[in-house]
């Protein structure tokens, strides 16, 4: 059996239709996943629901939301009713998943908009988006999980670049409703990041911790740069034993971008994640299973 706080983010097993990811990650040891909204739609969020309760395994998040840095009024009227529509989604899914399961939208801010240099007005976007989603939220017991990403992602992915700049948007708003996701792949440069993810726990705010690997060179295409744990550079230990000490018990998802990983088999993709994960993260684990 996998760590029992494994989680599989379903990008991980990128091309996988949802029935076999399930069942992939389920075959491994695996006890949780991380959906994508795209594969959930191919078959319909009942179907989708009907499915995730099926296989038993718990729901640790749902990939995603965000793209809020438009300036056009229609499209970005569009991008707040497209995010209206996956905290539904997400809702669903925690219904289905298996007890410990989290509530959990994943928000990707967005980049700069075409032709755009107003990075401050961009991220004033940002925060405008979460101060209309934010409501409904809460009423749906969703936690809208703000993710930073490495800076050289700013111009076209996300305006937020660190952990401490997502905390700043999300101290306006409950915990419970607006939280952020502490990725290693994107945070672990940050001269400041231990401070910042001690101040994420102190405010009760990481709704995901999610654990990949970062090894240069970088591929042409940097989104798919991402490597198991323990294929690269970033340090496990400090990041998780600081995570370990702000009381998250929820699972740790391995989300990875990457050609040929998504190239390989793939239930050997999930036992290869489950391995990289005992090896690298689970040494650094208290004996904390979700709740």
């Amino acid at each position: 059996m996998a760590h029992p706080r494994l989680s599989l983010n379903q990008a991980t097993i990128k091309h996988a239709p949802l029935e076999a990811a399930l069942d992939r990650t389920r075959a491994a040891g695996i006890e949780s996943i991380g959906l994508w909204r795209e594969p959930v739609a191919e078959v319909g969020l009942a179907r989708a629901a009907r499915l995730l309760a099926d296989s038993g395994l718990r729901f640790s998040s749902l990939c995603r939301g965000g793209f809020f840095t438009v300036a056009d009024a229609a499209e970005r009227r569009r991008s707040i009713d497209a995010n209206r529509r996956a905290i539904e989604e997400t809702g669903v899914l925690a219904g289905a998943g298996a007890p410990g399961s989290a509530a959990v939208l994943v928000l990707v801010a967005g980049g700069l908009p075409e032709g755009s240099r107003d990075l401050i007005g961009a991220r004033a976007r940002v925060r405008d988006a979460l101060g209309e989603l934010e409501p409904q939220a809460r009423a749906s017991g969703v936690t809208l999980a703000i993710e930073a990403l490495h800076p050289m992602y700013a111009s076209d992915r996300a305006v937020v670049s660190t952990l401490g700049q997502a905390l700043d948007l999300a101290q306006p708003f409950p915990a419970s409703s607006v939280g952020v996701v502490v990725d290693t792949f994107h945070i672990w440069w940050d001269p400041d990041v231990l401070t910042s993810i001690a101040r994420a726990g102190a405010e009760g705010r990481i709704a995901s911790y999610q654990v990949c690997d970062w090894a240069t060179p970088l591929p042409a295409d940097v989104l798919l740069a991402r490597h198991y744990p323990g294929d690269g550079v970033i340090d496990f230990g400090s990041l998780t034993a600081a995570v370990e000490a702000t009381g998250y018990t929820g699972d740790i998802e391995v989300e990875l971008f990457n050609e040929q990983i998504w190239a390989d088999d793939w239930a050997a993709v999930a036992a290869r994640t489950a391995s990289a994960f005992d090896a690298a993260v689970a040494p650094h684990l208290g004996a904390r299973v979700p709740v």
